[in-house]
């Protein structure tokens, strides 16, 4: 499935929203995509990443790329033709842009201004002059607003103060690979690679660590049951919680409140 206008002419930028099965396609245009809501995966000749709100990626004409949404999903789209007559001034900036494929993160005056045009093409779906229009305007912002994201395994080291931070502020609820690598604007499979690297524990393990913590300071200070403990550390069942804790700490929660308290 390619990502293509939904009307039959050809389109310079539209709201779409992507399959949850993944596909992939290449063709003689080049294309900027932009995360609009929700999540979507992309593997741009090898290199994936995931892509959310204020996020976007380059691809470059004849470029080899899969992609696929992840639940419910809405991403602004801009083709743009290699073979358009343009004056010498605006071809130089068009081969700067697409020098090379590449994922980037929007500032925010970048993202409310996407914000403001999306509105108008939601409101005008058919007006093409406005398509055109949008296009126009955001390939003249979007270099001087964008942030390119390393791709360099060996050289890229993730921010754990921005996951740390939210996990903390979601161990009572489930926390997915997907969410964390969101965080960092990396796609799962790079994510977790580069997350192991990094602290030599999966993040599932890492998560589990850190509710097993919360949970031994909350038996140390608190007059809460076991049963409310486990609830606000984010464990399914007290005897979940039990069994990871014993892994842990060598002893049962029960035990460890009796020679704390």
């Amino acid at each position: 499935m390619e990502i293509k206008p939904k009307h039959s002419s050809f389109r310079p930028s539209e709201i779409v929203a992507l399959p949850q099965q993944m596909d992939h396609h290449n063709h003689g245009y080049n294309q900027v995509v932009i995360g609009l809501s929700g999540q979507t995966e992309f593997d741009i000749e090898g290199y994936g990443n995931l892509v959310c709100s204020g996020q976007g990626c380059l691809v470059t004409a004849d470029s080899e790329h899969a992609f696929s949404g992840i639940g419910k999903n809405e991403i602004l789209v801009l083709n743009v033709p290699v073979d358009q007559l343009l004056p010498s001034y605006t071809q130089e900036r068009m081969d700067r842009l697409f020098d090379q494929s590449s994922y980037f993160h929007l500032d925010s005056q970048a993202q409310n201004l996407i914000q403001a045009l999306t509105a108008e093409m939601t409101a005008h779906p058919d007006d093409l002059l406005l398509s055109k229009a949008c296009t126009d305007t955001l390939l003249c912002v979007l270099q001087r607003h964008f942030k390119p994201l390393n791709d360099d395994r060996q050289s890229y080291r993730l921010n754990m103060d921005i996951i740390d931070q939210y996990i903390l502020q979601h161990l009572t609820r489930k926390i997915s690979v997907t969410q964390l690598a969101g965080l960092v604007f990396l796609g799962e499979s790079q994510f977790h690679y580069l997350f192991k690297e990094q602290t030599g524990v999966t993040p599932h393990q890492y998560v589990l660590k850190k509710r097993l913590e919360m949970a031994k300071q909350l038996i140390e200070e608190s007059h809460l049951s076991l049963a409310q403990v486990a609830q606000s550390s984010g464990f399914a069942s007290q005897s979940s919680f039990t069994q990871a804790f014993s892994r842990l700490y060598g002893m049962p929660p029960a035990r460890y409140r009796k020679i704390h308290s």
